[in-house]
């Protein structure tokens, strides 16, 4: 197995469960593991300013920095040309995206999603956006949801950890609450990191 020491890792909250998980397991032995807050796409430059604070500290500790973030998680609302690997390259080339476009990409391929969903519209989510999703949509009015999640057919959380299940059983009124306000069923789908796994590791090299 690849050692990722002298590397560091940042990545998006809404990953933090998975990355975790792994490093709990033995898998990610990073100098250190960064997080910013989840869902900060809906203001970037919050995003900017967090992810670039992220970005010195893992710095600091290793020559080689690993980002878990998506292509256009961060736009520059006054440079649209200005995205997440933009904002890098400004930085310096040790410093190295995963290549997803978003963090359900880090956890299932489009194919795979396409597989999951059949002939249905999914609104897919990992379980950091149902543990945070007060906060990730707390600008959004019931205008707003009603024009995104209605023309799907269902939510899926894809799930490697479990969480889900557990929610359902600790605290089902959660999930009632969510479904309820965004209009459609959420439900599960059982995954592994395996891709998460990879897409990591292929920054090693």
């Amino acid at each position: 197995m690849a050692s990722f020491r002298g590397s560091s890792i940042v990545a998006c909250g809404t990953v933090r469960r998975e990355i975790t998980k792994l490093a709990e397991d033995g898998f990610l032995d990073a100098d250190r593991i960064l997080f910013t807050a989840p869902g900060l796409h809906e203001w970037p430059d919050r995003l900017e300013a967090q992810l670039n604070r992220q970005l010195d500290r893992a710095q600091d500790a290793s020559e080689r920095v690993i980002v878990a973030y998506g292509g256009n998680c961060f736009i520059d609302p006054t440079d649209p040309g200005r995205d997440t690997d933009a904002l890098l390259r400004e930085r310096g080339p040790q410093f190295r995206r995963i290549n997803a476009k978003h963090c359900v990409d880090m956890l299932t391929s489009a194919e795979e999603r396409e597989s999951i969903a059949g002939q249905q519209k999914v609104y897919w989510f990992t379980p950091g956006w149902i543990e945070h999703w007060k906060f990730i949509f707390k600008d959004w009015d019931i205008a707003t949801a009603n024009e995104n999640f209605p023309a799907h057919d269902k939510a899926v959380v894809l799930d490697a950890l479990g969480y889900f299940d557990e929610l359902s059983a600790t605290h089902p009124e959660t999930i009632l609450e969510m479904a309820d306000w965004m209009r459609i069923p959420l439900e599960s789908y059982p995954v592994n990191l395996d891709r998460l796994a990879r897409l990591l590791s292929e920054q090693l090299n």
